[in-house]
């Protein structure tokens, strides 16, 4: 473990549509709390789109990490659309993140550059302290990227024993299910292709796409699927009450916002930056202070 001293430590987040992101500000606090001067810079496509005058994609990714290795970055964060996309500018995984073939927090350290996902902990983490008795055996998810990788696998791991992904891109479905088979074998895993049965036999609903940020607002189902003994998981936290959550909660669904795991995944993240031991509940307690606009 690094000693715990007043040191000043740089770390980001590269991804699309991040502006919103509640990151910068549990790390920073929590970062002060352990006396250290600790920066969180937006790296964000977007917006590096605006100023180039052209897009700027996930092409870009190896320019962007030699970038913060020359200003001397200690890490960065990883999210939509490039936690599968920067696996092949990385030196090695850890055995998470080579298991679900995604990346969320890229520590950056002896001129290497390692890969780590505390996604699925953050998830599993959020989703037993909302939920904790919630029968999840039929779980139905939508999205199959990077996020999805870290859900599906927490889902299992916390109990379900029928999953069906759903994605977009039939292709990337069947590739997740085919990477979890082999891990949970007492399960039934299968990529979907009739979302309506899936969710007549569901006990509930994981979201895990970009589908009710505030940049992709909207529902990612039609609403009359979604009903009141389903639970209905959420992965987007910006806004925190997203379209989805709100159509399920009327309809009297249990539910789980986005907040959990977003905390989660940065007391991991923060550990694996800074070597300290962050305080979970003081950063739940910051994060709750921050109200629910996602500003």
């Amino acid at each position: 473990m690094l000693e715990r001293s007043t040191r000043t430590i740089q770390v980001g987040l590269i991804g699309s549509g991040i502006q919103l992101s509640r990151s910068p500000a549990l790390h920073v606090a929590e970062g002060r709390a352990n006396g250290l001067a600790l920066s969180y810079e937006l790296i964000d496509l977007d917006l590096l789109s605006e100023k180039a005058g052209h897009t700027v994609g996930i092409e870009a990714l190896g320019d962007i990490l030699r970038d913060a290795e020359r200003r001397g970055f200690a890490g960065v964060n990883v999210t939509h659309p490039a936690k599968q996309a920067v696996i092949p500018h990385l030196d090695s995984l850890s055995p998470e993140a080579e298991a679900l073939g995604a990346v969320n927090t890229v520590v950056l350290r002896d001129g290497r550059r390692i890969g780590h996902n505390t996604d699925c902990s953050g998830f599993a983490e959020g989703f037993r302290l909302a939920l904790p008795r919630t029968d999840i055996s039929a779980t139905v998810q939508l999205g199959a990227g990077g996020a999805g990788a870290a859900v599906a696998h927490a889902m299992l791991q916390l109990g379900t024993k029928h999953l069906t992904i759903f994605d977009n891109d039939a292709a990337r479905a069947e590739a997740l299910t085919q990477r979890l088979a082999p891990l949970f074998p007492q399960a039934r895993i299968a990529p979907g292709d009739d979302l309506e049965a899936a969710m007549a036999g569901a006990n509930g609903l994981v979201h895990a796409t970009p589908t009710g940020m505030a940049a992709h607002p909207g529902l990612p189902l039609p609403a009359d699927l979604l009903r009141p003994e389903h639970f209905v998981a959420e992965i987007v936290y910006f806004p925190l009450e997203t379209e989805l959550l709100r159509v399920a909660r009327a309809k009297g669904c249990a539910t789980v916002d986005g907040g959990g795991m977003a905390v989660f995944q940065a007391v991991g993240a923060f550990r694996l930056f800074t070597g300290i031991e962050p305080d979970a509940p003081r950063m739940l307690a910051h994060f709750a202070a921050m109200g629910t606009s996602g500003t």
